[in-house]
């Protein structure tokens, strides 16, 4: 079967899965506050180092959190925003319309940051790739995301050795091309969680989205495991990608079950999300 074909019976396949909203949530995300950090509690939050300017991310300590405890990180990059489909999902692009982090640790055990993208001058927030248009520079998104890192751990008692990098999207593609972009930042993370989309699948309108450009920042990935899901059922066009890619990676893959681009799947009971739940505390331990 040619591969054209295969993809479209993939689309087929996904626009056939239910919908989310046949199925109630058993998660709600806090509302976001601007108050101080606490347990449960979300905040807008701001990196010393960008206090002048419009900079932003958001910051959730556990429910169960305790000062002097040290907890593992979720890390988690946003979608492209503003965007709707047809079924009605959407995506702001901003951190506060993050949901991946709470839906995979239900909102006990990790601290949950979503780290914004930043212009080109460092001192806002963007809601479209990285960047301006059109050179889309990655680097002051990197700079804020290797410092806010370390910075979070030391203030809220996160683990350094215990940081997983996740995102949907845009922040599927962000979980490679930003999170293993250098050897700086790639050393950050424990895992990666992408879900909806992959780095070298497809060019996109930022530089160096080529395949091989893309294979070359998987070499930073050094073995450590990533859970790559997508909607509908089935990942067959990144695992074609990696098989050609001949990457040394532990690659688990995962159909959400659902037809729906939206991250918000997570805070739904299903046996996708259980079995990434499983992965995580084995990759955790492991």
């Amino acid at each position: 079967m040619k591969w054209a074909s295969i993809m479209l019976l993939s689309t087929l396949a996904a626009v056939a899965a239910p919908d989310i909203r046949s199925f109630q949530p058993d998660l709600i995300v806090p509302a976001l506050s601007t108050g101080k950090p606490a347990a449960g509690v979300r905040v807008k939050q701001t990196h010393p180092a960008w206090a002048k300017t419009f900079a932003y991310h958001t910051l959730y300590l556990p429910k169960d959190w305790r000062p002097g405890k040290s907890y593992p990180v979720l890390i988690e990059f946003a979608g492209n925003g503003p965007y709707k489909n047809r079924f009605g999902d959407v995506s702001t692009g901003k951190p506060e319309g993050s949901k991946m982090g709470f839906g995979i640790s239900g909102g006990t055990g990790f601290i949950w940051v979503c780290v914004p993208y930043l212009n080109n001058a460092g001192n806002k927030n963007v809601t479209q790739w990285w960047g301006d248009m059109p050179k889309y520079n990655p680097q002051p998104t990197l700079e804020y995301c290797k410092k806010v890192v370390p910075w979070v751990c030391k203030n809220y008692g996160g683990d350094i050795k215990s940081v997983v990098l996740c995102g949907f999207s845009r922040g599927a593609i962000a979980c490679n091309y930003l999170g293993l972009y250098d050897d700086d930042i790639s050393r950050l993370w424990r895992a990666f969680i992408p879900y909806s989309h992959y780095d070298g699948v497809r060019r996109w309108p930022y530089p160096v989205s080529d395949q091989e450009s893309a294979k070359r920042r998987l070499q930073r990935l050094a073995g450590r495991p990533q859970f790559i899901c997508h909607e509908g059922t089935g990942v067959s066009g990144t695992q074609k990608f990696l098989d050609r890619a001949k990457i040394n990676g532990k690659f688990t893959f995962q159909a959400t079950g659902f037809r729906n681009h939206n991250d918000a799947w997570l805070l739904r009971p299903s046996s996708a999300r259980a079995a990434l739940r499983v992965w995580l505390k084995a990759a955790l331990v492991n």
